[in-house]
């Protein structure tokens, strides 16, 4: 019987580094030199916690495979032995095949290790076999660039984000979030008691286009100020601090007012009620390594450590600000996240994840053919919002441009508006969305026949 490999994804401190894994076996550390590639990651490219997890779970794979089918340790590998791995991840029985953009994940994971192995002088040369790739340069001339490792395959697979109609999402809201009839009464026994709470977070997601750790990681001390009641201020800019947004980059993102005012109407009432039971049930103790700090009388985006020192809320990261305890008086008084559960501890993601499926679930069990998670709520978020910022556009375009010009104007400034409220690094990532555009076809040709029909008019004038 071979030894039991695998993978620990965080570490027992505090800070960055506990995002960063490591691969034991049969309980102890299986390489110390492997370790150090692993703790180097995040100096290396690779800070994002999901990023080291995939990272680390691509190499235990193969790692496992070296020991159970080559009796090999991870720095004394050639090419055979990439040869067979391809053949056993690819070429073998379905139920163990995966597919070409796996494969090609790992083979990133297990080039960027032997890169490192190679300048550290762990391995004389890496088991991969590469190819020059020439590239235009500055002034139309060549420029060579990075080997290219040849162990890449060619990907059908295109992304296709997957989203819905708003139809769809309020049925999923009513019947699946919230336990309501089709028809939005009340079924005896049915109603799921935070659907009130589930179906907000989801009206958020929707209508913001937050991934789901960055709406699931905000303190109730995040919300910004409710605008004037006379309804002339119809949304809010929000910056979303740059400690929970993908890449640390941070942005600027609008929520709707009226989302605002719920939010402040959960956080008065049922908010406030878990908090209170919270304290009364000395709940902090069941946190996991809590973080008990004091609010700041001068500043409701910073708090005190028990060190004395004190620390803006925008440094924390989602983890600890999961973490978070408001106390007074040295007493833990309530979370400081904004989502708790009905006894007061804070929502975490895969919990999101499980009140989604269990929504899904209920709307399938009442005949309807819904499946929803959080991140498809992103997708919708940028489907519909990129129809209607095409469909205004079209309405301003001006009816004597033409070619290119014409083109800017009507997918230029969308996308580029599209992209900064998800937070795209790359313009080419948002593009993914203009394919989805048909299925709004009725939105589109709607502002495309408003557009013809101004332009003939101004053809007879």
């Amino acid at each position: 019987m071979g030894r039991e490999i695998r993978l620990i994804e965080t570490r027992d401190v505090d800070g960055l580094d506990r995002h960063i894994p490591r691969i034991v076996s049969d309980g102890e550390l299986y390489d110390p030199e492997l370790d150090r590639f692993f703790v180097e990651l995040p100096l290396n490219g690779t800070r994002s916690p999901h990023s080291l997890r995939a990272i680390g779970y691509d190499i235990v794979v193969w790692v496992r495979f070296l020991d159970q089918a080559r009796g090999k340790t991870i720095w004394l590998v050639s090419h055979e032995d990439i040869v067979a791995f391809h053949g056993a991840r690819r070429r073998g029985v379905a139920s163990h095949r995966i597919s070409a953009s796996s494969w090609n994940r790992s083979v990133a994971s297990l080039g960027k290790l032997y890169r490192w192995g190679v300048e550290q002088g762990l391995i004389a040369n890496s088991p991969f076999r590469h190819r020059q790739v020439w590239r235009r340069g500055f002034g139309g001339r060549r420029a060579a660039h990075e080997d290219r490792n040849m162990a890449y395959e060619p990907s059908s697979a295109v992304f296709q984000p997957r989203f819905v109609s708003l139809e769809t999402y309020r049925l999923f809201n009513r019947v699946g979030l919230r336990g309501l009839t089709l028809t939005g009464h009340e079924r005896h026994g049915a109603r799921d008691r935070n659907g009130l709470r589930n179906a907000l977070f989801a009206d958020l997601l929707v209508s913001t286009g937050l991934r789901l750790e960055e709406a699931g990681s905000l303190l109730a001390c995040d919300l910004p100020k409710l605008g004037a009641s006379d309804g002339s201020q119809r949304q809010t800019r929000f910056d979303l601090p740059p400690s929970i947004s993908k890449g640390n980059r941070g942005r600027t993102i609008l929520i709707p007012q009226r989302i605002i005012a719920r939010l402040y109407d959960y956080i008065d009432i049922e908010r406030s009620r878990a908090a209170s039971k919270f304290k009364a049930r000395s709940k902090a103790l069941q946190i996991s390594r809590p973080m008990l700090v004091e609010r700041s009388t001068n500043d409701p985006h910073t708090v005190r450590l028990p060190d004395g020192s004190t620390v803006r809320t925008d440094r924390f990261t989602p983890e600890e600000r999961l973490r978070l305890v408001f106390c007074r008086e040295g007493i833990p008084e309530a979370p400081a996240a904004l989502w708790l559960s009905e006894v007061g501890q804070p929502v975490r993601s895969n919990s999101w994840e499980a009140i989604f499926l269990r929504a899904s679930r209920r709307c399938q069990n009442a005949g309807l053919d819904i499946r929803i998670s959080p991140h498809q709520l992103r997708h919708t978020f940028a489907v519909h919002m990129l129809a209607m910022l095409i469909e205004q556009q079209i309405r301003h375009t001006k009816p004597d441009a033409s070619g290119m010009e014409a083109y800017r104007q009507l997918l230029s400034d969308p996308l580029q508006q599209v992209q900064r409220l998800l937070g795209h690094a790359s313009i080419a990532t948002t593009y993914v969305y203009l394919d989805q555009i048909a299925a709004q076809a009725d939105t589109v040709d709607t502002a495309v026949e408003r557009l013809l029909s101004a332009l003939t008019e101004d053809a007879i004038l």
